[in-house]
C-alpha cells in the first residue's frame, strides 16, 4: 500500500502539495511546526496511488514516497 511521509522539519507550508494531490489525500494541518509553519498531513492511506505528484511539487523536497 501506497503512503507518504512529511518531514515537518523542511517543509515551510506552501500547500503547493495539497493543490498537486488529485485525491485530496494531503491537507494543511492547524498546528504549526517547529518553525512555525503550518504543515500539510496525509489522511486516508488506502487511498493512495502512490503517483508522487505531491513529492514532484514539494520545493523543499519534504514529501518521500514509499510504494510498498
Amino acid at each position: 500500500m501506497p503512503h507518504i511521509i512529511i518531514d515537518e522539519t523542511r517543509c515551510k507550508g506552501c500547500g503547493l502539495c495539497t493543490i498537486a494531490c488529485p485525491k485530496k489525500l494531503v491537507s494543511m494541518n492547524d498546528t504549526p511546526n517547529s518553525m512555525g509553519y503550518t504543515v500539510p498531513i496525509f489522511s486516508g492511506p488506502e487511498q493512495c496511488t502512490g503517483c508522487s505528484l505531491c513529492a514532484e511539487m514539494c520545493p523543499d523536497v519534504a514529501i518521500s514516497v514509499f510504494k510498498e
